[in-house]
Order: C-alpha cells, then structure tokens, then sequence
C-alpha cells in the first residue's frame, strides 16, 4: 500500500473510532437510561453495566461477515464495479461516517436521543445522490427510505402501544389488588414467561446472527436456519426447514422462559418484604431485577447490531484500500476492527452516555421499574417482530424505546408526559437524514476523492468539532461529576414528590417543635429551647424546598402537573412551616395569660393543629406513593379519602379555636393584654390548621384529573 494510501487508512480508523463513540454515547439511553429513571440503577452502575454488554455484544456476538453497503440503501452492481467507482465510493463511505458521527455528536450534545442507523443511512444517501452525478447511474433504493420514513411513526407507535398494554395489565393485575407483594408474588412469575420467551427469541433473532453463522462455515450445525428465521419465501409452520419461527429457537426460548420464570418464583417466595411500605416499594423492587434484565439484553444486542453501523462502511473501504480497488458485496471483518468498534462503544457509554439517560429516564416521563419494566419488554416486542424478514422494516431502538417511554407515561394520563420534549426528539428524528445527508455531500464534495484533501479536510472537521463542543462547554456537567452523584451501594436520586415528601417531613417535624413549646409556655416553663428548636427546624424545611425548586427550574424531571402548579403545591406546603415558627416565635414576646383553663384551651387547640399537620403528612406519603403505583384507583380514593380527613380535622381545629377564644375574651378583663396575646398565638395556631387544609387541597386535581 501506498504511503499516501495508508495515511489515508489512518484517518478513516480515527473516522470509525469517532463513529464507534457517538455510537456509544448515543445509543446506549436505549439500554439503560430507564433504568435509570427508575432508579434500578444508578447512574455509575448503568453506565458500567452498559459498557460491559454493549462491549460484550459488539465484540462476542457481531457478524464476522457485513455489508458493503448498509441496510441496502445503494443498489449496486458489484460484477460491474470499476476501479474509478471503488475508489469513489470508499471516499464517500468516509463522509458518510463523519457526517453521521458528528451529527450524533450535536444530538448528544443536547441530550436528543436519535438513531444512529438512521443517521448513517442519511450519509450514505447524501453521497449516493452525489454518486449518481458523477457515474451516470441510478443506485438509491427509495423503497428502502421510505420505509425509514414510515419507521418514524410504525415503531414508536407499536412500541408505545405495547408498552402501554402491559403496563395497564401490571397496574389492573398487581398494583390495584388490596395486597400487591401478595400478588406479585405469583403474578411476576408468570409475566416473566412471556418476557423471557420473547428475550430469548430476540436474543437468537438480533444478537445471535454472527454466532449461528459462525457455527455453520465451521461444521458445528447443519444449517443456521434451524435457529434463525429464512430471509425469504418463509413458513408459518415452525417444523418446516423454510420457517419463520423455527422450532428449535421456539423450544430454547421456552426453556429459557420456563426456567427464568421458576427462578424469579423461587426468590419471591422466600424473599422478606418487611419495611417495605404500603406494599408499593416491595412490587417495585420485584420489578427491578426484571428491568435489569431487559436492560442487559438490549445492551447486549445493540452492540452486536449496530457495531456494524461503525465498521461497516469502515470495512468496505479497508477492502478496497487492501485489495488495490476490489469491492465485493460482503466484506470480512478483522479481528482488529471489531476491537476498534467495540472499544468505540464502550468508551463512548462511558464518557458521554449520561446525557442521553437523562433524556430518557427522567425529562419525558415518571420512570419506576414497573413502568420501566413494560417499556423495556415493548420496545423489545417490537424490534422483534420488525426486524423478522417477513417485515424487514428497519426500526430504530432509539425510536421505539422513545414511544414505549411515551407509552407508560400515557398510562398515567396525558398531563403525565412532557411533550415539548417529546416533540424536540421527534423533530431530531426527521432531522436525522437530511443533516447527515447534507454534511456527507459537503465533506465529499470537498474531498473530491482526493486522498490529499481527504487528509486535510477530516482533521479541519474533527477540530472544528472539537472547538465547537469547547466553546459550549460553560454549563457542562462533567462525567465524573454526573457519575459521582450516585454510589453504588444507592438505588439513585429520588423522585419530586419522594423529595416532596421529604419537605413535607420537615414541615411536620417543626410544627411537632412548634407544639411541644406552646405546650411548655402553657405550662408556665421556659419555652426558649424549644422554640429555637422550631426555628432551626423550618430552616431545614427552606432548604429542602430550595432545592426542590432549583431541581424543577432547572428541568432536571419530567412533571406530572406544570413546573408552576407543582412550585405552587409546594409553597402552599412550606406556608405551614412557616407559620408554626410564626407562633412559636409570638410566645417569646411575653408570658401567656395567666389563667389554668385558658391554658388548657390553648394545649387542646396545640394538638388539633398537630393532628391535622400529621394528617396532612400522611396525605402527602399517600401522594408519593401514588406517584410510585402507577396512579392507581386504589391510590387516588386513598389519597382522596385522607384530604377529606385533613378537611374535617382542620374544621375540628376551627371548633376548638373558637371555645379557647371565647374563653380568653370572657376571662381576660383583669389583664387584656396577656388575653389578647393569648389571642393572637390561638390565630396564628389556627393559621398553621388552615395551610395544611389548603395545601392538602391542591392535591385534588391529581385525584380526580388521571
């Protein structure tokens, strides 16, 4: 090989290793990043799970053999193909990947989870427009670009609508029934059968391919359709050597489905869910293990799929530099470029993979592993059945786990979706060809099959890359600084209203201060630590209700209800704290009025406040928990039930308001002014009464609105 030639070999590697990584730091939301919304995993235990099967898949499990020419976009007589051709070609495959590469490196960038099988279609089409130009030929196949086109819809529609079926059959099945763990108990296990039995079909369908074709060039099976689908002219009838679903891959999928199911039954029936409260958590950490499964698998079968969207096109213009211009319709894959690809990957997960988890997890829709669970088993569902020959559609992971996630957040109602976000994805997604398209013409254009200017343009546009990513690095989140906010011994940061809850904790811990100082003044003792107490209490309470809002305005989650409503709730929350430190800070003002029924009034009216704060809270653990089954009918007519019970036992408070009132105006003429300070520490008690009555009530709409 030429020097010149081999330089040029060079910067298409350095091209295919930049392709491997966006691949990686892309793709892998598709993996992992419900997982991580649902805080199965955190996000340093996703992002080194995934790199592990990601590198696994792509490694172990890819084709040893690939297409010249992916997914069939240009139709190419390869018994025709001149040298002129070839060498155009390879030129224009090194475009396509770096117009696709940087592409995927701008939609990370924004945390846009797009498809990198699209992406790279989009070059390769580019430069195939400009390939039929300047051959005089015709060689896109549009058939195969506007079933692209309709995967934009076909896909995450199906996904969606899977997803959003097997989550309805959880939540009717499991988290409505009086006893939930009870159910699930027996219940997970025959979920799992139908889940494993399509993993495990996927699993030889998707990942499988290169290690069947593997098996029958070396002799060790008689044909590889005996476990893979026939690409065409298939059979119905699982017994037929031409069948869609052979019978063997239908048998070991079923083993795999019988035995997993026996296993996960075997744990639940042993596992204690002690502490686990109001049954909810206990379902969810069932529905962990089977979301990391699912999880792993994608994993696993995205790198052995869409290595190839790397390599390639890389291995088409390695043939074609090693062999002087020979370009035949497969090329083999070396042992060293399928490194290069799956290193690519794997350090792509590592280093920028978070984004797009975030995307994914946490900005479209409430996550928790059921609802993981039933995205995870639809997206797969469904690249399953599209991906069978009798289809042939080629679907996007990225696409279809995108409208699975959409799909379980429907279940919740339609308030439960973030669509302005959906809606900047979907338009990624149409985006997708024409830039990739674009920027492939340009570069070639520009390289103009020239090895010369292929050597000064591709080191311009990585630069320029590079500069561009610096320049807008001012509200990067570094790696490690993402990856440092989870340990690994967690299950990851909480929900907005488990950190809802957690204020509404505080809040209840400083009327419990409030109340114990009031009892201790009315007592004739020094209330000073106590109030003090109250004070240190309802800063706590600030601080967790600031970071709250800074989480929310930052569009760190995906809200149930408007960013605004939910600041409103929690201000209503916070006002409870803030007039319990109110009150006790009136009894540092002077003594109380000195009179022992008084007093006695004032303690009653102390714990009627007292009970409709810890009424309230257990309306907002109520609400959290809601948040957590799936917005149950169950969990709604609780929730509802308990903001009745705050509503009566603030109208009880009113009662006993009123008596201590009248009591302290009949009695308090020989010293007005501590009968009317009396008075004043009675309104701001029943103030307190009267914000936990308003903030339990704007909890209605999420009872009667889903």
């Amino acid at each position: 090989m030429e020097p010149i030639m081999t330089l040029v070999l060079i910067v298409s590697l350095v091209v295919c290793a930049y392709m491997s990584w966006n691949i990686g730091a892309n793709d892998v939301a598709n993996a992992m990043g419900t997982s991580v919304g649902s805080r199965a995993l955190t996000l340093r235990q996703a992002v080194i799970i995934a790199a592990i099967f990601e590198f696994a898949g792509a490694f172990f499990a890819g084709d040893a053999v690939t297409d010249t020419v992916r997914k069939g976009i240009l139709s190419v007589d390869f018994e025709t193909v001149t040298d002129d051709f070839a060498n155009d070609l390879m030129y224009a495959f090194i475009a396509a990947m770096m117009a696709a590469a940087v592409w995927l490196t701008i939609a990370t960038r924004f945390g846009l989870p797009v498809s990198t099988t699209h992406s790279i279609i989009g070059g390769i089409v580019g430069v195939g427009l400009v390939l039929e130009v300047q051959h005089d030929t015709s060689l896109i196949d549009w058939e195969v670009i506007r079933k692209v086109v309709m995967s934009w819809v076909a896909s995450p529609l199906m996904g969606g609508l899977l997803a959003f079926f097997t989550f309805f059959i959880i939540k009717e099945a499991i988290l409505e029934a009086k006893d939930p763990i009870a159910r699930s108990r027996w219940l997970a296990p025959v979920l799992a059968i139908p889940t494993f039995f399509v993993l495990g079909l996927a699993l030889q369908f998707k990942a499988l391919k290169g290690f069947f074709g593997k098996a029958e060039s070396e002799g060790w099976i008689t044909s590889k359709y005996d476990w893979l689908p026939v690409k065409e002219n298939g059979s119905w009838n699982p017994m037929d050597p031409n069948a869609w679903f052979p019978i063997n891959s239908l048998i070991l999928a079923g083993m795999i489905s019988v035995i997993a199911a026996g296993m996960l039954g075997y744990v639940l029936r042993n596992y204690d869910f002690k502490g686990e409260k109001d049954g909810f958590h206990g379902v969810e950490k069932i529905f962990v293990w089977l979301q990391v499964i699912t999880a792993a698998y994608v994993a696993f079968a995205h790198g052995a799929n869409d290595r190839s969207n790397a390599i390639g096109p890389m291995a088409a213009v390695y043939q074609i530099l090693s062999s002087g211009g020979e370009l035949t319709a497969k090329a083999d894959v070396p042992t060293w470029l399928v490194l290069l690809g799956s290193v690519g990957i794997a350090i792509g997960v590592m280093t920028w993979g978070w984004r797009v988890m975030d995307t994914i997890g946490k900005k479209i829709t409430d996550i928790t592993p059921t609802r993981g669970f039933a995205a995870e088993f639809g997206a797969a569902t469904t690249i399953l059945i599209f991906s069978m020959p009798f289809l042939a559609v080629p679907v996007s992971t990225t696409h279809t786990l995108v409208g699975a996630v959409v799909g379980v957040g429907l279940a919740g109602g339609a308030k439960a979706v973030d669509f302005r976000v959906f809606g900047k994805i979907f338009a990624s997604w149409v985006a997708s060809l024409p830039a990739a398209g674009f920027g492939s013409i340009v570069i070639f254009v520009a390289v103009a099959s020239d090895p010369i200017k292929l050597l000064v343009v591709i080191p311009i546009a990585l630069a320029g890359v590079g500069y561009v990513i610096w320049k807008t690095s001012g509200d990067e989140i570094y790696v490690e600084d993402a990856l440092a906010e989870a340990s690994v011994k967690e299950t990851g940061a909480p929900t907005y209203f488990e950190l809802f809850h957690t204020h509404a904790e505080a809040v209840n811990k400083t009327v419990g201060h409030m109340l114990t100082a009031v009892n201790a003044a009315a007592d004739g003792k020094n209330p000073g630590k106590e109030i003090e107490a109250t004070v240190e209490a309802e800063l706590h309470a600030d601080n967790i209700k600031n970071d709250l809002r800074k989480a929310i305005g930052s569009g760190q989650w995906s809200l149930l209800l408007r960013s605004e409503d939910f600041m409103e709730m929690l201000s209503k929350q916070d006002r409870i704290a803030d007039y319990a430190q109110n009150v006790a800070e009136q009894l540092s003002f002077r003594p109380l009025y000195d009179n022992a029924e008084a007093r006695a009034a004032l303690k009653d009216m102390g714990e009627s406040v007292a009970k409709t704060a810890s009424l309230y809270e257990e309306s907002v653990t109520a609400l959290r928990d809601l948040t957590l089954s799936g917005y149950t009918r169950a969990g709604r007519e609780r929730l509802g039930d308990l903001i009745d019970r705050v509503n009566l036992a603030e109208h009880e408070a009113d009662l006993v308001e009123g008596r201590a009132a009248s009591l302290v105006f009949t009695e308090g003429d020989d010293d007005a002014l501590a009968a009317m300070h009396m008075y004043r520490v009675l309104q701001r008690m029943d103030d307190v009464a009267n914000a936990c009555e308003t903030a339990a009530n704007s909890f209605l709409p999420l009872v009667y609105n889903n």
